[in-house]
């Protein structure tokens, strides 16, 4: 496909935009767009949340009459198919717009190149894949849930210098500073979904959500609790808290106690174990399924290690703070591999925050 220095600046700023549904949208994939007629923009539109209009009707919306004979730019292909809303491609169709520039095929089963037909059918201009490798990265979430039937897992950790994630007395608060800690919930504003273990809950009693960052509705909150140890008097199994929290148990778990928490507006997820403990495939593939395409796991090393050694964890975001403490809980458990077995990455940004460093990590496929 030839494309003109203007068709990548249009869709670098589709792919902007699509950002800004970041975290509202799932199970919906994050889209933008941009309509351009006779070299000037005309419209531009994102997918802003679940039910609302898709990123390319709020273009044609702001764009109007100007639509007609216009290109879109967009970042994953028009729907052809009646959903929560009507599909997108015979709106473009009605709209006159005359070509389609497209970053992706949507994998969708019930998507999956059929809009791309009904806009060619319809003697409208398709051109695929422009900033293809630009509109991945971003849909990295979406795709591996198509394709793999699970989500795009971020580890988040908090350590000192020397890999302790608590002092030798289990204490953790606070080992990174304030800007860390802001952007650690900047971080949940941009997932779907929030996983902890038992052990997080019962040393911490957190909120899990996202705060210093506007987001509506929060992630949803998963605690992994096998046999349903924890007490009900946690901050997220009380209201207003506890119907946006998940608990994942194994199938044995305590009816009685499945009960309560229910009762107290908890959702339940009993699921297959493996090493006594909540499989984390299983766990995955509930995630993906309920349409939770990128997932923070903030657990310690229990958990966490549990989804490394699975082959689940996709990115570290590891916040490291100027101090030592010499002992106390390492951040990562035992994982039994050896140099030439360890799981390989690369290392992404560094970002500043204060004192401390955000250190992105991700794996290498």
């Amino acid at each position: 496909m030839a494309t003109t220095a203007d068709d990548q600046l249009h869709m670098q700023r589709a792919l902007r935009l699509a950002e800004r549904g970041r975290g509202r949208t799932a199970p919906n994939p994050v889209v933008g767009a941009v309509l351009v007629a006779r070299g000037r923009v005309v419209g531009e539109g994102w997918h802003r949340a679940l039910g609302a209009p898709h990123a390319e009707i709020e273009a044609l919306r702001t764009a109007g009459p100007r639509a007609r004979g216009a290109t879109l730019y967009v970042t994953l292909e028009p729907c052809a198919h009646h959903g929560r809303t009507p599909p997108c491609t015979e709106a473009l169709i009605a709209a006159g717009v005359r070509r389609c520039v497209v970053a992706l095929r949507d994998p969708h089963r019930v998507v999956n190149g059929r809009g791309l037909a009904r806009l060619r059918a319809a003697d409208v201009r398709v051109e695929l894949g422009l900033l293809a490798g630009d509109a991945r990265a971003q849909l990295a979430g979406y795709l591996l849930a198509q394709r793999e039937r699970r989500p795009r897992v971020t580890w988040k950790v908090a350590t000192a210098l020397d890999g302790r994630i608590a002092d030798r007395n289990g204490r953790s608060r606070w080992i990174t500073g304030a800007a860390a800690r802001r952007r650690g919930h900047a971080l949940r504003a941009v997932n779907d979904a929030i996983l902890v273990g038992a052990g997080t809950v019962r040393a911490d009693d957190p909120r899990l959500t996202a705060r210093h960052a506007a987001r509506a509705p929060q992630p949803l909150r998963v605690v992994c609790d096998t046999r349903l140890s924890l007490p009900r008097t946690h901050r997220l199994f009380s209201p207003p808290l506890a119907r946006g929290t998940v608990v994942a148990c194994g199938t044995n778990a305590s009816a009685t106690r499945a009960r309560a928490l229910e009762a107290a507006g908890v959702t339940l997820w009993r699921l297959a174990t493996e090493r006594g403990r909540v499989s984390p495939r299983a766990l995955a593939r509930r995630l993906a399924g309920e349409g939770r395409h990128e997932v923070l796991l903030e657990g310690g090393a229990t958990l966490g290690t549990a989804w490394l050694r699975a082959g689940l964890v996709d990115r570290i975001a590891l916040f490291a703070a100027p101090l030592a403490l010499g002992e106390g809980l390492p951040w990562c458990g035992a994982l039994g591999r050896t140099l030439a077995s360890a799981p390989r990455g690369h290392f992404g940004r560094i970002e500043r925050l204060g004192d401390d460093v955000l250190l992105w990590w991700e794996r290498r496929f």
